[in-house]
């Protein structure tokens, strides 16, 4: 097997009120190289003890897994693995992984990756296609799983429109961010989230940012997830002083994210300093949309 290189971007899932079903790729990326080896050596890049064993390492495993499934004996591999997105931070690092590992077997098995193939191996490993989609094509992705098929579609995301996502320095498994949901909601919440996924939809088709801040409310998770997060509340209104256009909680956190069309550093800036009152270091990043999705490439 010659070299490999898949560069996979970062996403926000959710956007406030498409729990679950809304997914954006973003302008930060993780990369895998990968040759074959004997055994499993796996570097990475900022040094992490943690993700160098190959039982904690999710590329690796889901390389593996869907070699072998493949019907091709996985005998090892030499791992370059650089780690650009936060983890558990809810910017869907675990997506990137997931991935590339399906990306890199499919090319060693010269196996066209179709989405059937694609679900039926990413699903052992992630059960939402909000997050896995953007991770694979890029863009803004709307997206469903009903039975053993999962239906989506890209929806074209305005040129204008950059994210800055403020990043705390406190780590929020999804699992945990989980576990604070309740299992049923009133009515009126059903409604109220379906009014604003809805105009979140059209405000972006037709340009009207003047709707996102209230299409981007939320009662389907960011009231319970807050709590796990110091001074919220304090960093979405920051947000919007700053002029950003809408805010929300970046998947299941604590990553916190804005949409602006200007004044991109006053508002990272606004944002950082609203978690510094509350005792919270944080840093930002302004990152346009990726709409192009997970590359891979052969390296010479």
């Amino acid at each position: 097997m010659k070299k490999l290189r898949v560069k996979v971007p970062a996403t926000t899932a959710n956007l406030g009120a498409g729990f679950d079903t809304f997914g954006l790729a973003l302008t930060l990326y993780n990369e895998f190289e990968v040759e074959e080896h004997d055994g499993v050596v796996i570097e990475t890049i900022p040094e992490d003890p943690f993700l160098q064993n190959p039982e904690n390492n999710l590329f690796v495993q889901v390389l593996k897994y869907s070699c072998e499934k493949r019907g091709k004996t996985f005998h090892g591999a030499k791992v370059r693995q650089i780690t650009n997105i936060p983890v558990a931070r809810g910017l869907g690092s675990s997506a990137t992984a997931i991935v590339a590992g399906i990306l890199v077997s499919s090319a060693v098995s010269n196996v066209e990756l179709t989405d059937e193939r694609f679900f039926e191996t990413a699903y052992r490993f992630e059960p939402h296609p909000d997050n896995l989609l953007p991770a694979w094509k890029g863009g803004f992705i709307t997206a469903l799983k009903a039975g053993q098929k999962t239906y989506y579609q890209k929806v074209n995301f305005p040129e204008d429109l950059k994210a800055v996502v403020v990043v705390p320095d406190f780590k929020l498994s999804t699992e945990e961010a989980r576990k604070v949901l309740p299992e049923k909601i009133p009515l009126k919440d059903g409604i109220f989230n379906l009014q604003r996924a809805s105009l979140f939809i059209s405000a972006l088709v037709n340009g009207r940012y003047d709707l996102l801040k209230v299409a981007m409310e939320d009662r389907f998770h960011q009231p319970y997830r807050k709590r796990l997060i110091p001074a919220f509340d304090d960093v979405i209104s920051a947000a919007y002083d700053s002029g950003a256009v809408g805010a929300s909680l970046s998947g299941a956190g604590p990553t916190i994210l804005a949409l602006a069309t200007e004044n991109f550093e006053k508002i990272g800036s606004f944002m950082v300093e609203a978690f510094r009152q509350a005792g919270v270091s944080a840093e930002y990043m302004v990152l346009d949309i990726d709409r192009e999705g997970a590359k891979l490439e052969i390296v010479e």
